[in-house]
Parts: C-alpha cells; structure tokens; sequence
C-alpha cells in the first residue's frame, strides 16, 4: 500500500480577476475549488495513474469533512484524524496581473492527535511506501518528519520525503528511498548558488553520501536530474507546452517517479514518468490526469529522454 501525509490539507479557492484592485469590490471573472495539500496532490496524481492509495493527516470543521468527501471523487481513500479546535485551512489564490495567494492557519493539533497518527503510522510494513510532503504547523513540532522516520526506521518501508532545508536534511540519516529538492532548494542547504548540472549533480551526490538513496533534483524548464542508489546519473528534458499554474507540478513528479518505479523498477522509467506528470500538472489549470501524463511521456520518448 501507498501512504500520503497531509499535516495541513486545505480548500485552494482559486480565483481570477481581469484587473485587480485594492481598496475596491472586485469581480471574479473564473472561479474553482481544489482540495489542497501537497500529500493529496500526490494521492490525486497516483490515482490517476491507477495506483491505489491512502491519505493520511488531520482535518477539522467543516472545511475538514469537505476535504473528506471531496478527496473520494478524487479517487483515493483516506484515514484522516479529526481535531477538534479550528477548522482546515482555506486557502486563497488570487490571479490578476499578480499572483497572490491567502493562505490560512488550518486547526490547533495536540500531542494526543499526532499520537494517532503515529499509531496509524505503526501499521505500515514491509514493502509499504510513505510519502512525507510540505511544511509543518505552528502546532507541530518541527522534528515530526524525523520522529516519523525513526519509527519505522528497519521496517522496509520506502519513505520519500519532498520537503525544504532543515525538514529534509534532517531525515537523510534515516536513508529516505526518495528526496526532491529542486535546484535552488538544493543550493539553499549548503549555503550556496548553484550553477550549471555538475555543480547540482556534485551537491546533489553529497545528499547521498548524508544517507539519502535516491535524489530527484527538479530545476523547471531545464529539466530533472536524477541520481540513483546505484550511482547512475540520468538527466530529463522537459516537453513544449504552457505553464498555466505552478501549484502541484511538484508533488505531481513524485507521484509519477513512484508509479513509474513500482510499474518496472527501472529509474529511468521513473524519473520519464514523473517528469511527463510534472508537466502535464504544470500545463492544466488543475492536476493533471493519466492521458495528458501519457501523452507527454510518450513524447519525452520520441525525442530521446
């Protein structure tokens, strides 16, 4: 079984508005709800590409049992932990001349809500995959990735972890079957400016020797690097179209590297597919689903990636 972490999942109120100005009543010209959070953009995409799954984290309120219902028209199940105070987040992204983005605070999370989450995590097993992805709450303690990883730590259960700086370099130790920084992420936690692919491969090798066994390395319209446990480097090209949105590309190539990896086992394979999924997410106004992501795939072929 495939496993997703959401600590904060939220209702994304997307909006458009011709001119917008503050100060004033705007209209909306074009309107959509999304059922947000980076571990449901990863459950959403797996589904897609046939790969039955399960989203865990905590919800409350009624934007939390929207989030509930919602996520099942998205193919997925779900084992989510009600809390009490708050209510989930909304979140909105306001597109006009700027982009701007509302994002809200989500619910209070106590001790004995994570204890749940950690009993539910204790049922996981050999072979099972666990994706970690995006930030923590206010109310979460900042090592939950790691004390995540330290409890299934010599259960055979592949974790990626697809999080930024301090949250990401202090689970290498727990040797993460998978890591996605991107190229600024990467120089980032060593303090500097990366420039070209040999400098982001040799920071990149240096995430491996800290423990990591697979490093996914994003870098936008340049491209994917991908350094294997087995110590093969291989590099993506991106296919041509429009980026209409850049929410969920990301967690969109997680989900395709997954996918790809359990259909074969090949790390090429992988890294094509989720490079196709990443895309296809980047060119759709939502996520993307299985035949954009085929689609794209098969043109990554035709021209050599």
């Amino acid at each position: 079984m495939i496993y997703t972490v959401t600590f904060n999942p939220a209702l994304d109120y997307v909006i458009k508005v011709d001119q917008f100005t503050l100060g004033a009543v705007n209209r909306t010209e074009q309107e959509n709800i999304y059922y947000g959070g980076k571990g449901l953009n990863v459950s959403a995409v797996l589904a897609a590409l046939g790969y039955e799954n399960t989203a865990l984290g905590f919800v409350a309120g009624f934007t939390g049992r929207e989030i509930e219902q919602g996520v099942k028209s998205l193919g997925f199940q779900s084992d989510f932990i009600r809390v009490e105070k708050g209510m989930s987040r909304i979140n909105v992204k306001l597109k006009s001349r700027e982009e701007t983005e509302i994002n809200g605070m989500g619910p209070e999370i106590t001790a004995q809500d994570v204890n749940l989450l950690f009993e539910k995590l204790d049922r996981l097993k050999e072979g099972d995959i666990l994706i970690l992805s995006g930030s923590i709450p206010k109310s979460i303690d900042d090592d939950i990735y790691e004390r995540i990883m330290k409890q299934l730590d010599g259960r055979g259960v592949r974790i990626a972890v697809d999080a930024t700086k301090d949250l990401l370099a202090n689970v290498l130790s727990y040797h993460p079957f998978l890591i996605k920084p991107n190229n600024h992420e990467l120089g980032e936690m060593f303090g500097v400016v990366l420039h070209g692919e040999d400098e982001i491969i040799s920071y990149g090798k240096l995430l491996q020797e800290r423990g990591a066994r697979n490093v996914l390395i994003s870098m936008a319209g340049d491209g994917a690097i991908l350094i294997t446990e087995d110590k093969e480097v291989y590099r993506m090209g991106v296919p041509k179209g429009k980026v209409k949105n850049s929410v969920g590309a990301g967690d969109s190539m997680v989900a395709g590297f997954i996918a790809g990896y359990l259909e074969n086992g090949s790390y090429e394979h992988a890294l094509r597919l989720g490079s196709a999924a990443g895309s296809a997410s980047a060119f759709s106004e939502g996520l993307a689903g299985r035949e954009d992501i085929m689609k794209l795939y098969e043109e990554l072929l035709k021209e050599g990636f």
